[in-house]
C-alpha cells in the first residue's frame, strides 16, 4: 500500500484556507516586504510627530513659565532654560530628519521624504539600484 501524492486527503475543506484581507492598505500585490516597509514608514513617521508635538508643548511651557514668573529672576531663567532646550530639541529633530533623508536616499536607495509619500523601501536581494 503505497500512497501517492495524488491519495492525499485535501484538508481544505476541513481546515479552510488563508486569504490575504481585502483592502488592507499594509498588505498589496502580496509583497511582505512592502508591507514591513510601511509599517517601518509608519513607525518612523510617528516617532518624527511626537517628537515635534513635544518639543513645540515643552517650549511653550517655557513660554508660559516665563510669562508667569511675575519677573522673579530664578523662574525666568528656568523658563529661558526650557526654552533654549525646547528650540535645541526641536533643531536635533530636523537634523535627525535631514540625515535620515541623506542615509536612506544615497545610501540605501529608499524613499522618505516629504514629497513622496515617505515610502520606506526595504533592499532586497535581487533589486536593482
Amino acid at each position: 500500500m503505497t500512497h501517492l501524492l495524488s491519495d492525499v486527503v485535501n484538508t481544505s475543506s476541513v481546515i479552510g484556507t488563508i486569504n490575504a484581507p481585502v483592502n488592507d492598505p499594509l498588505y498589496t500585490a502580496a509583497d511582505p516586504n512592502a508591507a514591513i516597509g510601511k509599517i517601518l514608514s509608519m513607525g518612523i513617521q510617528l516617532f518624527f510627530f511626537v517628537a515635534a508635538i513635544a518639543t513645540m508643548i515643552y517650549l511653550f511651557w517655557g513660554a508660559f513659565d516665563w510669562i508667569s514668573s511675575s519677573g522673579e529672576k530664578e523662574k525666568v531663567l528656568k523658563a529661558q532654560n526650557k526654552i533654549m532646550n525646547a528650540v535645541i530639541g526641536l533643531l536635533l529633530v530636523v537634523v535627525v530628519f535631514v540625515v535620515f533623508n541623506v542615509i536612506m536616499g544615497t545610501v540605501l536607495g529608499g524613499k522618505f521624504g516629504i514629497g513622496n509619500n515617505m515610502e520606506f523601501k526595504l533592499p532586497t536581494i535581487n533589486s536593482t539600484p
